[in-house]
């Protein structure tokens, strides 16, 4: 079984935000593969299906990007899910917009909701997903930059983006990590 995990914010106020990538590919798998995120638990919304013959929780965590790893953590605990099954999926602002790209394991780099998860499972060790969202012209304006509306003309090239994520994350599912970074990096 698989927990593919999409980071953001509560949608009815961070919807349309470049820090709701996570989110947003996960509304796309959960549409593609009608699964239902209706249930509460986890201190997130989930649903559970199937991908490519293999069963998956889906899940977006409710806590606030900061404390993601929260969500993930009792999720992994209840469901006993091996991190080699865990895909998270976040927005990058160390990555071109609209760019996608996977990884096998790594660090969380300055994103503060790959932190709390890292920490929270004493790991790097699991898949990722990351869309990118590009760096502000003003560092100093980043927390707006993530957490402010997307601008329209950019919406379309961060639709395309989760598109693609979405894609990336079958992918991992069907055919591997490996065949996945050949793919999509």
């Amino acid at each position: 079984m698989y927990l593919i995990v999409g980071l953001g914010n509560p949608e009815e106020e961070y919807g349309n935000t470049r820090h709701n990538m996570g989110f947003n590919t996960i509304n796309k798998i959960s549409k593609e593969y009608n699964i239902d995120l209706n249930k509460k638990k986890f201190k997130g919304l989930y649903g559970s299906g199937i991908i490519e013959n293999e069963k998956v929780i889906l899940l977006k965590p409710q806590t606030y990007m900061n404390l993601s790893g929260e969500s993930v953590k009792e999720a992994i605990d209840f469901y006993k899910i091996d991190l080699d099954k865990l895909i998270v999926i976040y927005d990058d602002i160390d990555i071109e917009p609209g760019i996608v790209k996977t990884r096998k394991m790594g660090g969380s780099g300055t994103h503060n909701g790959m932190k709390s998860v890292v920490t929270k499972l004493n790991s790097q060790n699991f898949k990722r997903v990351r869309v990118g969202i590009g760096m502000p012209e003003h560092k100093n304006d980043l927390i707006n930059y993530v957490i402010g509306a997307i601008p329209e003309e950019e919406k379309e090239k961060l639709d395309k983006a989760t598109t693609i994520a979405k894609n990336a994350v079958i992918e991992i599912i069907k055919n591997g990590i490996d065949v996945a970074m050949n793919k999509f990096n």
